[in-house]
């Protein structure tokens, strides 16, 4: 596996209030022919998170031809689960209804944040309205600190998730640090989710303390996900399983990393991989989480 750097496709200039800054775990939506919609995050000027999106043509990507002129998903109302942030992490499409899962957020007190993952639906895949104004996925007796990033694919009559899961804070040179992983839940209407603990993805070693965004894709008897993960600073991961809860990781065949220098010369991250035209693209992130704006790779 080898991936070509196709270069990065969009940053935002900084003159849209809402868009002030990053454009973070982009997801693509195809539209028609070579068309893309790329949904991602952006930040305002205070700093809160809101979900919009670009238009390009896969052929030439660099070329803008839309951007959404509002969000499609804005911070919840004051002291809900997402008054801080709505940032969507991955579109599912089923009966004709799109399903946009979102990480919403709350700054914290004794931690900086805290995290959920909420859902937007929409009927003609233009206009969202939240499903509830709670999150549908949240920490648990078993599961206490937060959740966040996901993706989710209906099999059948089943749906599937796989999601980061906060398992520890840990104060670190008098600073909390977060400790997350992937884990694995099941549903019937991709709404209401059974968690049984199942981990996808766990750390490596002690010093990985950071894996998110998961990307799967079912290729018939095999299941293959791509992953951020984080020691010193992120990286892409890869992993295979049979069947997609029990997985092996394959970091070393990924076959992307970070540039000598520019834009992801520091990091690599938060992958989202999708086939068209029988080819393999892949959407990420590089340097500052976002803040340096989304690339586009393909499978050599």
């Amino acid at each position: 596996m080898r991936w070509k750097k196709l270069g990065r496709v969009f940053s935002p200039a900084g003159d849209i209030e809402w868009m002030s800054s990053h454009a973070a775990v982009p997801i693509a939506e195809s539209v028609g022919g070579d068309r893309f919609k790329i949904y991602f995050s952006s930040r305002d000027t205070r700093d809160r998170s809101h979900t919009g999106y670009v238009v390009i043509d896969i052929s030439n990507p660099q070329e803008i031809l839309d951007i959404s002129a509002a969000p499609v998903l804005s911070p919840g109302d004051l002291g809900e689960f997402d008054d801080s942030g709505a940032m969507a992490t991955w579109l599912a499409v089923n009966g004709g209804k799109r399903y946009l899962y979102y990480i919403g957020w709350n700054l914290g007190a004794t931690v900086p944040f805290r995290n959920s993952i909420g859902l937007a639906i929409s009927l003609d895949g233009k206009h969202f309205e939240r499903f509830a104004s709670g999150p549908i996925v949240d920490r648990t007796a078993s599961e206490p600190h937060f959740v966040a990033s996901c993706c989710v694919l209906s099999d059948g009559d089943k749906w599937l998730m796989w999601y980061l899961s906060c398992t520890a804070w840990q104060m670190i040179n008098g600073k909390p640090q977060h400790r997350y992983h992937i884990k694995y839940a099941e549903s019937e209407d991709g709404i209401h989710w059974r968690r049984e603990g199942v981990v996808a993805i766990d750390y490596a070693n002690e010093s990985e303390y950071a894996i998110s965004r998961p990307s799967v894709i079912r290729e018939e008897n095999k299941w293959k996900m791509w992953f951020s993960y984080r020691g010193e600073s992120y990286r892409i991961g890869y992993a295979e399983s049979a069947d997609g809860k029990s997985w092996t990781r394959l970091d070393g065949l990924v076959g992307i990393d970070v540039s000598p220098s520019g834009w992801d010369s520091e990091m690599i991250e938060y992958p989202f991989v999708f086939d068209h035209e029988g080819r393999r693209y892949m959407l990420y992130n590089g340097n500052g989480y976002g803040k340096t704006g989304f690339g586009l790779a393909v499978m050599e």
